[in-house]
């Protein structure tokens, strides 16, 4: 694939939607864009301009603004409000004031053009613009390549990971002969380390997943009281280790009930809390569940050394790294913010360096 900002311009392969309540414009547009070999189809108002291009997306959109039915600011709007179109560039065409063409920008379309149209204007916005949309499609197509070669090698080196695991645990139990004190040790240091590092994978396996709309979700009614104190019992002992206090304030009757995926939700609140174990050397952390009448607030609070206003503008970035010694892929609170995009809900969050942090998250009861 040729990567070069330099687009070898051939009209043959682009096609033109071209919008205009005017018969007589149409013609004329058509006639000069043809002139250069380029294909056009010609619409007449704004709703069956937009189902044209949902239904076969076009490379380029000539607009004009003032149609009945829908203007052309309307349509572009439409247009860049369908996170399932490709980039599309818009021109529009006005015959108005600088006013218009300030709203058309704002609107999101990428240029303008005025009537009475001059051929060889009209013609060299078309290239300028058909050569952004070609270097968009390319620059897509490789970061498409890029998440796919990052997901199969996280799949291969999957196979690995789990035999050496499996093969560690052996040798752990002594199954394959008895081990020295030293040899042991030696064992369990490497147990660990290859754990985190599965643990890794399998996360950004799941990250691509949910990025690539590949991810399935399981929704069935279940108590969201049961499943935070479980997860804060699975945790206790490694807040206890740290000499932490870790506490469930909430309720787990029969009003905790909700519809969700308790699998990922488990993920994410097991991330939440876990890193607030992780990033608090003294102190408490509270866990608290409050149901409201449509929806629940978990709030998961830390006295740790809180984050910087910079740091959590990031936070939920992919591959985001904080800046202690402790942070670690970047991937966990990335993963948690999809899986509670998924679920329709929020995460938030509220911090102070050396005043610890305090997450919330926001859930529908009912999906």
């Amino acid at each position: 694939m040729n990567y070069s900002p330099f687009f070898h311009h051939n009209p043959e392969n682009n096609r033109i939607l071209v919008v205009d309540d005017s018969p007589d414009n149409l013609f004329l547009v058509q006639s000069i864009l043809a002139e250069e070999g380029y294909e056009s189809i010609l619409l007449e108002n704004g709703p069956d301009a937009i189902a044209y291009i949902e239904k076969s997306p076009p490379h380029l959109v000539l607009l004009d603004v003032m149609m009945p039915k829908m203007d052309g600011l309307e349509v572009t709007r439409t247009i860049r409000k369908n996170p399932s179109l490709p980039y599309i560039p818009i021109l529009l065409i006005t015959a108005y004031d600088g006013a218009s063409v300030v709203k058309g920008l704002d609107s999101g379309a990428d240029d303008f053009i005025r009537k009475p149209v001059e051929v060889d204007e009209l013609l060299a916005r078309v290239r300028s613009l058909l050569r952004l949309k070609h270097s968009v499609d390319e620059r897509d197509a490789i970061a498409y390549q890029r998440e796919d070669f990052v997901s199969r090698l996280a799949h291969d080196l999957r196979t690995p990971l789990i035999a050496a695991d499996r093969m560690l645990e052996l040798l752990q139990k002594g199954t394959l002969g008895e081990l020295s004190q030293e040899m042991y040790e030696a064992i369990a240091v490497m147990s660990r380390s290859n754990s985190n590092l599965l643990e890794m994978v399998n996360m950004l396996l799941e990250v691509y997943r949910y990025e690539a709309g590949r991810k399935t979700l399981n929704f069935s009614p279940f108590n969201i009281g049961k499943l935070l104190l479980e997860v804060t019992e699975e945790l206790t002992p490694l807040a206890v280790t740290k000499g932490l206090s870790l506490k469930f304030l909430g309720s787990s009757n029969s009003q905790a009930i909700m519809v969700g995926d308790r699998m990922e939700l488990h993920r994410v609140l097991t991330n939440l809390i876990g890193n607030a174990i992780k990033f608090t050397d003294r102190g408490t952390i509270e866990v608290n569940l409050e149901i409201q009448l449509e929806r629940v607030k978990i709030e998961v609070r830390d006295t740790g050394q809180g984050i910087s206003s910079q740091e959590i503008e990031q936070l939920f970035q992919r591959f985001h790294q904080g800046k202690h010694k402790r942070s670690g892929s970047g991937l966990g609170l990335h993963l948690s913010h999809r899986i509670i995009a998924a679920h329709q809900g929020k995460i938030a969050v509220e911090s102070e360096l050396g005043k610890g942090s305090l997450f919330t998250i926001y859930l529908n009861k009912n999906q």
